[in-house]
């Protein structure tokens, strides 16, 4: 006996939206946020999307090695060159972060 089918046959007939299959092509799924007084994009990547690139985290100065999920963001009003990539974890902690990083002497700077 095989298990029961619970979607539509039908692709036509999902109800989904052309932004939801955007979204389901990068892996996550994308919503609006407020944060120091502007409207951010955040798109949550999935891991499987981001296989082969490697991002450093503005939060913690770390990189977000290939296949990690993470999450994008940008200022609505900018365009595709202030996109950044961040761990969940520091997008979440964003107001906690302090904006300079403090290094030691032997670290490189990127």
């Amino acid at each position: 006996m095989s298990p029961r089918r619970n979607r539509p046959k039908g692709e036509s007939s999902s109800g989904r939206s052309a932004e939801d299959d955007t979204a389901s092509r990068y892996g996550g799924w994308q919503s609006a946020e407020a944060w120091q007084g502007e409207r951010w994009s955040v798109r949550h990547v999935a891991g499987s999307s981001a296989q082969g690139k490697a991002y450093r985290c503005p939060g913690c100065d770390q990189m977000i090695p290939d296949g990690v999920p993470h999450v994008v963001a940008w200022p609505e009003h900018a365009g595709v060159d202030d996109r950044r990539h961040w761990h969940k974890a520091c997008w979440n902690a964003r107001d906690r972060r302090t904006p300079g990083v403090q290094r030691s002497r032997n670290a490189p700077r990127f």
